[in-house]
């Protein structure tokens, strides 16, 4: 049996981890923020191998997301659990409604339509005690009594514990175990100074006593390759044993560091030492509980021959049904132009989450008449688009006010092969490594460089730093993807490869 893993188990955009377990299987849910569907839900058996099942919301009036919904807005921090033989997922809708709960028999769905709830405050929490109460816990961090089914908070809400002292202590959980009641929060904001702390009680509503080894996980201070370890949450094994996902980042580059892919799902085991729980490093290789590779991403070429999409495919805010079709061209992904641009919402552009360092992405695209092509997106003011329209291609630089094209080129008639590699390594381009510009101070690199190719021909090269979130702020990663601002186009097919992995980048 193999004794390690690779940490992320879940790579890319997946932060805010909520874990429960079901006899021996495991279900995983993270934030979703600005896109649509919400909230993905994984699947594993050994904690390592986890594969997406669908995603919680799905349908429209579970995920009323306004036209001009902000980036890394929407939804934040789901936590799941099961209850009395139903799956509860309770989580917050920072653009519209505030917090709510959905309910499901089953965790492919369908989930119910959003019960809401008057709780004040984001990352709220769901736990039972053995007299049946429901109790919720809200970032501050507060608890009350709800009676879930109908959305009504009974008693409370009542302040329980500020955490050690750093600022946003947030995303609780409460555990019963033997005695006590756990409580396990985040501090120090989701940044390099994210930690993980621990308190506990007699009661739910406390008063809580803090853990003496407090902060009982944080990467802060360290030159370790993960950081911006926390928003935790255990699970134990149908033989006892424990284990913490939580969110991390991999930044690269020159400091501060630049992380790409957002925060991601890492896995660390727990043990329990006099009545506390005490974790490890979090390593990118560490022992497994039972599996060698991480996550099952998704599959590297979808050919759009399914009656739908899969459940990795997302779209910022919403996508309306007109937006898309399957079934005007069979085999080919057709996307109608819903606005003129994707440097504003209201655009056509459905993408997955980069999921690895270095990838290959390449899609066959039949532009028609249309201005469409493929997008590498941190949000409206962050994007690299390899665009084509009018007979030609070019690569388009959107970074903050800035608006550029770098690289043109014609194109004939008729389908063409679009590709997009990321590298990490010879990171900038011949021009500028030489003695004269590491003299003027250009030598600083950043996280990987991201290269645009028609068929095999390069087209341009840029710096990935300004599609990181040291950059353009916020709490999402990049997702790639494929839009249309003008007319309808057709996508044959769409392929993403970790680089190195069975084709050359």
């Amino acid at each position: 049996m193999p004794r390690f893993y690779d940490n992320p188990v879940i790579g890319g955009f997946h932060p805010d981890p909520s874990v429960c377990r079901v006899g021996e299987d495991y279900y995983l849910v993270c934030s979703s923020f600005e896109y649509f569907p919400g909230v993905p839900i994984f699947h594993s058996r050994d904690l390592v191998h986890w594969r997406q099942i669908g995603n919680v919301l799905d349908r429209p009036e579970q995920l009323p997301l306004p036209p001009d919904t902000p980036a890394s807005r929407g939804i934040y921090a789901p936590t799941i659990r099961h209850h009395d033989g139903r799956f509860w997922l309770i989580t917050t809708n920072v653009s519209t409604g505030g917090n709510f709960i959905v309910t499901a028999e089953r965790p492919e769905g369908p989930w119910s339509d959003p019960v809401w709830i008057d709780l004040p405050g984001i990352d709220p929490d769901l736990a039972w005690d053995d007299e049946g109460n429901c109790w919720a816990a809200f970032q501050g961090v507060g608890v009350a009594r709800i009676d879930p089914e109908a959305g009504k908070v009974l008693d409370g809400p009542w302040p329980i514990w500020s955490g050690t002292g750093l600022q946003w202590p947030e995303a609780p959980h409460l555990y019963r175990i033997g005695d006590w009641w756990y409580l396990m929060i985040a501090e120090g904001g989701t940044e390099r100074g994210h930690t993980v702390a621990m308190a506990r009680a007699r009661s739910p509503r406390g008063p809580f006593e803090p853990s003496p080894v407090n902060p009982i996980l944080t990467h802060r201070g360290t030159d370790h390759p993960v950081q911006s370890t926390g928003h935790a949450d255990l699970v134990t094994t149908p033989d006892g044993d424990w284990w913490m996902v939580l969110l991390a980042t991999r930044p690269r580059g020159f400091t501060p560091g630049f992380h790409v892919l957002g925060r991601e799902t890492f896995l660390v085991p727990v043990e329990w030492v006099d009545g506390w729980p005490r974790v490890g490093t979090v390593e990118l290789r560490a022992r497994a509980p039972r599996a060698w590779h991480p996550w099952e991403p998704p599959p590297a070429r979808d050919d759009f021959d399914a009656p739908v999409l899969g459940h990795e495919w997302i779209s910022p805010r919403s996508r309306p049904d007109t937006s898309w079709s399957l079934a005007e061209r069979p085999g080919w992904l057709t996307l109608h132009a819903t606005g003129s641009t994707l440097d504003a919402s209201g655009c056509t552009f459905v993408g997955r989450r980069q999921q690895h360092p270095e990838c290959r992405v390449e899609v066959r695209l039949d532009p028609g008449w249309a201005r469409a092509g493929v997008s590498v997106r941190l949000d409206e003011a962050h994007h690299y688009d390899l665009e084509v329209c009018d007979g030609r291609v070019e690569v388009i630089a959107r970074i903050g006010p800035l608006r550029n094209v770098v690289a043109r080129r014609a194109v004939p008639p008729g389908a063409v092969v679009l590709a997009v590699t990321t590298r990490t390594d010879d990171l900038l381009p011949p021009s500028a490594t030489g003695a004269h510009d590491i003299a003027l101070g250009t030598a600083a690199t950043g996280p990987d460089t991201i290269a645009f190719h028609l068929g095999a021909d390069l087209l341009a090269e840029l710096d990935g730093r300004y599609l990181s979130t040291e950059v353009a702020v916020g709490f999402t990663g990049r997702v790639i993807g494929m839009y249309a601002t003008e007319g309808s186009a057709s996508f044959d097919w769409f392929e993403y490869r970790e680089r190195g992995a069975d084709v050359p980048a």
